[in-house]
């Protein structure tokens, strides 16, 4: 995409970004954006919904139907709106502390509800805005403002987590492999039901900065490195992908959705009043 094809999407006046140099952000929102124009969908019929933190910035920056609301809160929100509007395309945008810290009961039940919404979660491993404090995605033994001997903790695995609790629709990809990042919100976007795509991306500044990869570009090269595609991390052992990042289409499947039972009850209930 050229200049003019990403900046239609784009409200320039709030440019630039308060993104840090080298982050990774910026590289999802182009992937989002690229996405979207690939499906040809109307601006209007699109709502962005973020909570708070670097990544739910990303709502002040498209030109589409956007909320930034409050921390935890995007995807109880983007529920309302899909209820509201089901005739209206929801893209959750949000981070790793906002989906699975603070929003992790939100997130949960929207996988649980099969809500259709698009969750893209920039997970950069830590809390960027609020000072570089490790998060639930951060991995075990790693450092941060808050975990100067190495974290204790055994992260999440947003995949797993999005599976065991319902999502129908769940991919992995990095900031280095933007083709696939592309190709996983199109799909994303495309399938009915709840969709996750954990968009793994680089933080510089705090997480790449306390764990020795304190570029944008050395980010990049540790995500080219260390990511292994899920066919061939279904031949290794435990062992061999200790500390690697699984990249692929995890699970997609068609089953009814909260939306779609919400508007059978609906129909129900106009046959009912208007009976009596």
């Amino acid at each position: 995409m050229n200049r003019s094809e990403v900046s239609q999407y784009l409200r320039e006046n709030h440019m630039p970004t308060v993104w840090c140099p080298g982050c990774g952000n910026g590289i999802v929102l182009k992937a989002s954006i690229e996405a979207i124009k690939n499906l040809n969908y109307n601006k209007d019929d699109i709502a962005v919904v973020s909570g708070i933190g670097c990544s739910s910035r990303a709502t002040g920056y498209l030109d589409f139907n956007t909320m930034h609301t409050l921390h935890g809160r995007a995807i109880a929100f983007a529920t309302g709106v899909k209820l509201a509007r089901p005739d209206l395309k929801v893209i959750v945008m949000t981070g790793d502390g906002d989906a699975t810290a603070i929003g992790g009961n939100h997130f949960i039940h929207a996988c649980r509800r099969n809500m259709d919404l698009t969750v893209i979660l920039y997970n950069n491993n830590i809390y960027g805005m609020t000072g570089g404090q490790y998060s639930p995605l951060t991995p075990h033994g790693s450092y941060s403002t808050t975990s100067i001997y190495g974290s204790l903790e055994k992260p999440f695995d947003v995949v797993e987590l999005s599976k065991a609790s319902g999502a129908t629709y769940i991919a992995r990809a990095t900031t280095f492999h933007y083709k696939l990042l592309v190709k996983y919100i199109q799909k994303a976007l495309e399938h009915e039901g709840m969709s996750v795509v954990d968009a793994v991306t680089q933080c510089p500044t705090y997480y790449g900065r306390y764990n020795k990869v304190d570029s944008g570009p050395g980010m990049l090269q540790f995500f080219k490195e260390n990511s292994v595609p899920l066919s061939k991390a279904k031949t290794m052992n435990p062992e061999e992908l200790e500390g690697k990042i699984v990249i692929g289409e995890f699970l997609e499947v068609e089953r009814p959705g909260y939306v779609e039972e919400y508007a059978k009850l609906q129909k129900r209930l106009e046959v009912i009043n208007h009976a009596n």
